[in-house]
């Protein structure tokens, strides 16, 4: 192997380790000075997003279910600073890279809960997705009106209280009118928050396409759906 490619094989295992240890520790600047020393070494932009900033996003998800050994606030700070650092790099890439769609997301009417809609917002556009987040306690009308304005490929509900996950006003009023205005093969609707996890079939009693326990999960979902029309 080249000793050029195996020096840039080492400065990113050093930015990898370097990178997780500062959002590992919530320290949102010094994980910001690791991406900038990097940029300095000569990583691309494209190699500090897919193999330092989503591998980060994707360890610190798994220390959180698996082990423990991460919490929610790590793990928001972590998907902050992805979020960040991704919207830093992505004008700097060396190739054209195109965006894979457009997300609207938001928190259901009545819900005031945001911390898992932001990771999971956070963590889309790592992976090159354009969010717009409408905030919580939004309206299935302001959902349908942001996703015409924007052209969006899927609109994201999150719920955290039961009654807002299968309320009228909720994704279930979502999806009703993406039927009445013939949306629905044109625009997916996708659901998430506690009521779905600990009930894995509710997103289809709300007329949802699909669901994601976690923010990781919420990528693949939104990538498979997306691909359903390429």
């Amino acid at each position: 192997m080249p000793a050029i490619r195996i020096q840039i094989m080492t400065v990113l295992e050093n930015t990898f380790t370097d990178f997780y240890e500062a959002v590992f520790d919530t320290d949102r600047d010094r994980a910001l000075e690791v991406v900038d020393h990097a940029v300095e070494q000569g990583l691309r932009p494209e190699d500090i997003i897919f193999s330092v900033v989503v591998p980060s996003i994707e360890k610190m998800l798994s220390e959180l279910v698996d082990s423990q050994g991460a919490t929610l606030s790590q793990h928001y700070i972590c998907s902050k600073v992805a979020e960040e650092v991704t919207d830093r790099m992505v004008p700097l890439f060396t190739g054209r890279q195109e965006r894979k769609g457009t997300v609207v997301i938001g928190t259901a009417r009545g819900d005031f809960h945001g911390l898992g809609k932001k990771i999971v917002a956070g963590c889309l556009k790592a992976n090159m997705y354009e969010v717009h987040d409408l905030g919580i306690n939004v309206s299935a009308e302001t959902f349908i009106e942001e996703a015409l304005r924007v052209e969006a490929d899927i609109i994201g509900v999150s719920s955290m209280m039961v009654h807002t996950a299968i309320g009228e006003e909720g994704a279930r009023k979502v999806a009703a009118l993406l039927d009445e205005r013939g949306l629905h093969d044109r625009i997916f609707l996708i659901v998430g928050g506690a009521p779905y996890r600990f009930d894995h079939e509710l997103y289809k009693k709300v007329n949802a396409d699909g669901w994601s326990e976690n923010a990781i999960e919420a990528v693949r979902v939104v990538d498979e759906l997306v691909g359903r029309r390429a």
